[in-house]
Formats: C-alpha cells, structure tokens, sequence
C-alpha cells in the first residue's frame, strides 16, 4: 500500500463489538487504509477483546490495526502499531517498548508540540483538531485548513488530519496534501461506511462534489 495514512478510520467505543466489526469490515471494503481502536473507558480486558475482534475482521487486507493509548494492549494483540496522546507514554519509551517495526503515531494539538515531535522517533503525527468536534471537548487549537497547509510544509513527518472531519470539508482538507486524514463519525455512524468510505476517497481526490 502507498499510502497507510491515506483514510484513516479511528473507531466509536460506544458502538458493541459486532456493530465495530461491521463497521470496521464495511469501511475496509470501502477503501480504509487503517483502523485505529480507540477505548476511552480504560477497560483494558475489554478493550483487548474488541482490539482481537478488529484485527481478525482485518487479517489478509493489508490494513494496519492501530491500538489508540495503550503500549500493552497493542503488544498483547500484536497490532501494526499505537496512537500516542500527549499524556500518554512518552514516544521514546513506546519505542523502546514496541520496536522498530511497529507503527507508532503521536497526536499534535499546537505548534510547539508539532517542532517537538520532528525529533522524535515516531512515524506520523496525528494533527488535531482541523474543525472543533462534538467527539472532542477539550480542544487546544482549532487548525483550520492555513492552519493545517502551514504544518505540512514544516513538518519531515507524515501528517494525518483530524477533528471535524466531513464530506463538506474533507476535500478542502486534502489539497493541503496532508498524507492523511482520519473520521470517527462521517464513517462509524453513516448508513453504509462501505458506501460512505468511497465517497470520502472520491472527494479527496476531486471526483465528486
């Protein structure tokens, strides 16, 4: 795969664990190049369980399965990597920790955070948040689209783009040439993330309106 980052769906923990499969199998089918589990409820035996769920939906696609928060969890699982928040284990001891094989992404809220994170050794930074979100309240700074075309420019790593993230505004999100650009809702909560995911693709690349 080219590009892993290119639509990145980031999953709905208040959705049961046969509708994440589904949703999780749809979007995939859709054209999703990752899935990131993402588990607020710091449940960790739970949260294995609907991590193991995913990664046999995505056995044989190619499709990283990203463990959102938890070294331990991905390690358990064996997932293609983790998503660090800035609260979360520094990235240099995830490292440490997960090898030099495994994805490892890290969440981005300003600008300061953004020149810190080039010397780090992560392998792409998650910007958030472009638009403020429902999903989100504690929000640092709303990029907006100058905002995110400013930081691809100045950043050597992969950015992938995230917060408020919608079919009205993801084309204009993707001519700053952000290497990716990740959904919860517009995917997990569409009648058909399968039929949902091709139009986010096809928008991105300027074929719809």
């Amino acid at each position: 795969m080219n590009n892993p980052y290119k639509l990145y769906l980031v999953t709905d923990d208040q959705q049961d664990i046969d509708t994440l499969c589904q949703v999780v199998f749809e979007a995939i089918t859709g054209g999703v190049t990752m899935v990131q589990i993402r588990e607020k409820h710091g449940n960790v035996r739970t949260f294995i369980e609907r991590a193991t769920a995913v990664k046999q939906v995505l056995q044989g696609s190619g499709v990283p399965l990203i463990i959102n928060d938890r070294v331990d969890v991905a390690l358990a699982v064996q997932a293609g990597g983790v998503h660090l928040g800035q609260s979360d284990m520094p990235a240099i001891f995830a490292r440490e920790l997960i090898g030099a094989d495994m994805i490892l992404g890290l969440s981005v809220e300003n600008e300061a955070q953004l020149h810190e994170a080039q010397d780090l050794p992560v392998d792409y930074l998650g910007i958030s948040a472009i638009f403020s979100t429902p999903t989100k309240t504690n929000i640092i700074k709303e990029w907006g689209i100058e905002g995110l075309a400013k930081a691809v420019k100045e950043s050597r790593l992969p950015l992938v783009a995230i917060g408020g993230v919608n079919k009205s505004n993801i084309r204009q999100i993707a001519t700053t040439h952000v290497n990716g650009i990740a959904l919860v809702s517009a995917i997990c909560h569409a009648a058909s993330p399968q039929q949902a995911s091709r139009v986010l693709l096809a928008l991105m690349a300027g074929e719809s309106d």
